[in-house]
């Protein structure tokens, strides 16, 4: 038994051998399959990390300029629904306002209004936040500078381009207030901040929450409360809904995921050109050396080991490929994660929380499953052509028959 395996070891070196061998002697024909493989594998690697990238960079800086640990909302409040504003407020739970006097979270009154810059309306959603606050990287400590006669606004960079307002600019700001009442009075422009966050930004106006409050009758009202990460569940926060970070995400992971099939149908094309490579190469190789296959039968060589052979020749063609991947793209896929890879224009203005520079991100599970995938496809293209092998004749493969 020990001799019959040592043979057996023997003999599967033997073919790894005439394998490699084999390989190698095909030449060029071997490296562009390799290379052409090796090209399908860098692309598929980098189409993900990209979209793992847009991923990362939305919930980062959504989490970030909005959402920070979660949210505590009015229960008739609906972000995606302006009609709702006017009832989606009250006094904030006493829970909610104990930490918010402990520097844990911060007040948001929402509602709507109109500007009228230089003649033109503009519809806005007016949010009054807490100024003095450092949970969502925004940079409502601006307004605190400002002792004018006017109503401090903070607007965002896409805001600013949209109704073509500038640093300093004065304009009409009207609104109802609780008791269904219409007001104006004139806000200035005291600052323009660049978030990224297409949702604080277009069609957005910030102004201090004492003065949200004020001007609106909505005494100690806010319409949803920010607190920080790391905080627990409150209890007793009357019927206020609690948002947790998984559920604000959701329209980023939406708008990103709807594009997916885009991406999965160019791996499919790019590895069935992979497969067709090597699929091709194996029919050939077994077209042309009938004489060669018929003479191993004829020695001896089994059919299935003749078949092995030509399976482990286009498993090693995947290996090649991954091996000159990681040499030849490697360098690149890392220079692309650490500079990142500048873009023609600006997503922002179309909805899209995407940076001008975007991040890919590879991560170890991305890397192992394609490499595992690339190599699973091509055993599987390289076997198909090789059981040919095993309805040849040895006679008639050494006299140069056609295989059927």
């Amino acid at each position: 038994m020990v001799k019959y395996q040592k043979i057996k070891i023997i003999s599967d070196y033997m073919l790894f051998k005439i394998a490699i061998k084999n390989l190698l002697g095909a030449g060029i024909r071997t490296w562009l399959n390799v290379f052409v493989t090796s090209v399908s594998i860098f692309m598929i690697i980098f189409s993900s990390g990209m979209y793992s990238g847009m991923m990362e960079h939305a919930m980062n800086v959504s989490i970030d300029t909005e959402i920070s640990g979660g949210a505590y909302w009015h229960p008739k409040y609906d972000p995606y629904d302006p009609i709702t504003f006017e009832d989606s407020h009250s006094k904030t739970p006493q829970v909610l306002k104990s930490i918010v006097e402990d520097e844990k979270a911060l007040e948001v009154l929402v509602s709507q209004a109109a500007i009228y810059p230089n003649g033109r309306i503009v519809p806005v959603i007016m949010k009054g936040i807490t100024l003095d606050q450092s949970i969502l990287n925004i940079p409502t400590k601006e307004l605190i500078k400002y002792n004018g006669p006017n109503i401090p606004i903070m607007i965002g960079k896409g805001m600013a381009a949209y109704s073509k307002l500038e640093l300093g600019d004065t304009f009409t700001i009207r609104w109802m207030d609780a008791s269904r009442t219409y007001d104006a009075a004139e806000g200035e422009i005291i600052h323009i901040m660049d978030s990224g966050n297409f949702k604080i930004d277009i069609g957005h106006i910030w102004i201090p929450l004492n003065i949200a409050r004020d001007i609106l009758s909505m005494p100690n009202e806010s319409t949803y409360v920010v607190y920080k990460e790391g905080i627990k569940e409150l209890h007793s926060s009357e019927d206020w809904i609690k948002r947790d970070v998984e559920y604000l995400v959701r329209d980023m992971k939406a708008i990103i995921e709807q594009d997916r099939p885009n991406a999965i149908m160019i791996y499919i094309i790019l590895l069935a050109l992979a497969a067709m490579g090597i699929f091709n190469a194996q029919t050939l190789s077994i077209f042309r050396r009938k004489k060669e296959i018929g003479t191993l039968m004829a020695l001896g060589m089994q059919k299935g080991r003749v078949v092995l052979l030509f399976t482990l020749e286009g498993a090693l063609n995947a290996i090649l490929a991954i091996f000159l991947t990681a040499v030849l793209f490697g360098p690149i896929l890392y220079y692309f994660n650490i500079n990142g890879i500048p873009l023609p224009i600006d997503y922002s203005d179309m909805g899209l929380i995407i940076s001008k520079t975007l991040m890919p991100v590879y991560s170890p599970l991305l890397l192992i499953a394609t490499a595992i995938i690339v190599f699973i496809i091509l055993l599987i293209v390289s076997y198909i052509p090789s059981r040919r092998i095993s309805r040849m004749n040895p006679v008639d493969a050494i006299r140069g028959k056609t295989v059927l």
